[in-house]
């Protein structure tokens, strides 16, 4: 149903999901956090979480597109 390569499109959508949603929610935070909420995502954090989305990405991007 979704061919031998369902595992690379996997990873490719975590991997987008978990860049796209950490960058958001460091572009725009929350208007009114919970009380158990931070105001801000740790910047750090966040950029390590983009970093891994992307490579994970890209990674399975390039097994897909390769063959």
């Amino acid at each position: 149903m979704f061919g031998d390569d369902i595992l690379a499109q996997l990873v490719l959508a975590l991997g987008a999901a978990m860049a796209l949603g950490s960058a958001v929610a460091l572009v725009k935070p929350p208007r009114q956090p919970d009380e158990a909420d931070l105001d801000r995502p740790p910047v750090a954090r966040s950029l390590v979480m983009i970093a891994v989305g992307v490579v994970a990405a890209v990674w399975a991007l390039a097994s897909l597109t390769s063959g």
